[in-house]
């Protein structure tokens, strides 16, 4: 456009005017780009995740099941705030084939947060050898883990694509037949539907959809990663929020995944901040820094709540503490050592004074919602200090030390319940010494001898399976680290898991309750865990009796 009369300074009042009135246009325009002025949320935790990766096939921690469901979306969820029954994820619907086959039928049009579609050949690959499995197979009927080997070639998922991928660390493969020990293949039916078909009869299997591991991730991605930790810092998933920023032991920073397939995020960031110390977390949460406080401990209840600007939410969720056994060791060798450990224990006491009775001492490990497996008579190894005296003469035990291995308050509660606890055994005549550790790795190392140490155990999802077998069965964490193994527990592993008899299944979980907290104790359940959090009251938020915080748009909202 030219205007060969106007002098220069008219022609530059017209340029700017045109500017100007342009860029209004531009931002009037349909789908223009405006600013985001959705909220940002600020949450002081005690820590993101423990080992340096945003992938629960490395981390199963209480503490990544706190952030890894706004990163990841599962086939299968769960009704997080309500009743905790099984709703759609990135499967409108399923239905069993047989009992060792699951179909599940994709929504269409869900993405990731590549933009990439989610298809049948991304769910194949997410439980593929290249990503999940490596060369470690499903176990089949008549085996037990000690029979299997690692060229088993029977091991196939449908997947086209031969390549290898980022070369997986050795715990992945371990972690994943876990979760899956006889998933024996994923195959593709069309784009959209899917069959996970085990080797063995698996009555668990919509169950183990939804729990934290079995989340999707895009094939592509995961294929384009320079190196598997690369990939693990930055997971490509199609859940609500996407990765803008990983620092290990310092922040993790989460931007809204906008055409999230079960509605777009309503803010815009949210701001994980570690904060290791209680008195840290509270007075950041007091002074505005942030909108949220986790792991908040009762004492702290009333601190917050005096002022009127604040609140603190939670209660009991679906995890018990532990006190773990490694047998191993020369004193913990006699089982009545560890029996006198267990009936020494006043875990009433411990919920009192710690917990103000917000919390309770639970039936073992089980919870309720396991319906009619639940053995509602069980009960933990009464509090009787006479017992445990008489069984630590029976022993011969002459007083030698039993290390106890604690971490700075990981757990709300850590230390003192530590404390307590060696009180209570020095009294019936046990010598248990606390021995600090700065993190999970100098909880297991084995270059020094190993007695007692503090563990959780969550119960994902509503079956015993889910727990007992999960953490303390032959691929269990406490037997792949070395501390603990029953040959009758094992073999009663493998009924639970494979069994379709309902009353032989409930018969075998209550004899392993028996072996695992009675006979020959591998753990012993302290008290039914207890979360809360501290929150700003102009928050609408409902916290969870899982461990996640759920920031997806239907659950967070902003009074005016």
């Amino acid at each position: 456009m030219q205007f060969p009369f106007l002098s220069r300074r008219a022609a530059l009042a017209l340029g700017l005017s045109l500017t100007t009135t342009l860029s209004v246009a531009a931002l009037m325009a349909p789908g223009a780009a405006r600013a985001d002025d959705r909220p940002v949320v600020r949450v002081a935790v005690q820590q993101v995740v423990n080992s340096g990766a945003l992938t629960p096939l490395r981390e199963q921690s209480n503490v990544g099941a706190r952030v890894f469901p706004m990163i990841f979306s599962p086939l299968i969820d769960l009704d997080r705030q309500g009743d905790l029954a099984p709703v759609p994820g990135l499967a409108e619907s399923w239905k069993r084939i047989d009992d060792k086959t699951v179909e599940l039928k994709l929504r269409q049009g869900a993405t990731f947060h590549n933009g990439d579609e989610v298809t049948a050949e991304d769910v194949a690959f997410s439980f593929g050898k290249e990503r999940m499995f490596g060369d470690k197979p499903p176990r089949r009927a008549g085996q037990d883990d000690k029979t299997i080997k690692s060229d088993d070639s029977k091991t196939l998922f449908t997947t086209t694509n031969t390549q290898a991928g980022p070369e997986l660390p050795p715990e992945v493969p371990a972690i994943a037949r876990r979760l899956w020990p006889s998933l024996e293949r994923v195959e593709v039916v069309d784009k959209y539907t899917v069959r996970f078909v085990n080797a063995v009869p698996d009555v668990t299997m919509e169950g183990r959809l939804a729990r934290m591991g079995s989340q999707i991730i895009s094939k592509r991605a995961f294929l384009e990663a320079k190196d598997w930790m690369s990939w693990a810092r930055n997971p490509i998933s199609a859940g609500p929020f996407k990765i803008k920023e990983f620092r290990p032991d310092n922040v993790l920073v989460l931007e809204a995944h906008d055409s999230y397939f079960n509605g777009k995020p309503t803010v815009k960031e949210i701001r994980y901040v570690v904060v290791p110390e209680v008195p840290g977390r509270v007075n950041g949460l007091l002074s505005g820094e942030y909108d949220f406080a986790s792991d908040i401990p009762p004492d702290q209840i009333a601190t917050i709540e005096a002022n009127d600007k604040f609140e603190v939410v939670g209660g009991p969720v679906l995890n018990h503490r532990l006190i773990v056994f490694d047998k191993n060791h020369p004193q913990l060798a006699d089982a009545r050592i560890r029996q006198a450990l267990t009936h020494a224990m006043d875990r009433q006491a411990i919920v009192d004074a710690l917990w103000g009775g917000r919390t309770s001492v639970p039936a073992g490990l089980q919870w309720e919602y396991y319906a009619d497996m639940f053995h509602a008579d069980w009960k933990v190894p009464e509090y009787n200090p006479e017992l445990a005296k008489k069984l630590v003469k029976e022993s011969g035990y002459k007083g030698e030390p039993i290390p106890f291995r604690v971490t700075n308050n990981y757990y709300t509660n850590q230390v003192q319940t530590a404390q307590i606890l060696t009180e209570m055994w020095r009294s019936v005549g046990l010598n248990v010494e606390i021995q600090m550790k700065e993190n999970w790795q100098q909880i297991f190392d084995r270059n020094e001898p190993r007695a007692i140490r503090d563990w959780s155990n969550s119960a994902p999802f509503s079956d015993p399976v889910s727990s007992i077998v999960n953490q303390h069965g032959p691929n269990g964490q406490q037997q792949q680290v070395g501390e603990w193994s029953n040959e009758e527990f094992n073999k009663l592993s493998g009924v639970l898991e494979t069994s379709t008899n309902h009353e032989e299944r409930r018969k075998a979980f209550r004899r392993m309750l028996e072996i695992a907290e009675r006979e020959d104790p591998a753990y012993t359940v302290l008290h039914r865990n207890v979360v809360f959090y501290g929150k700003r009251k102009d928050i609408e938020w409902k916290w969870s009796p899982t461990f996640a915080m759920d920031f997806r748009a239907d659950n967070i909202r902003y009074k005016k």
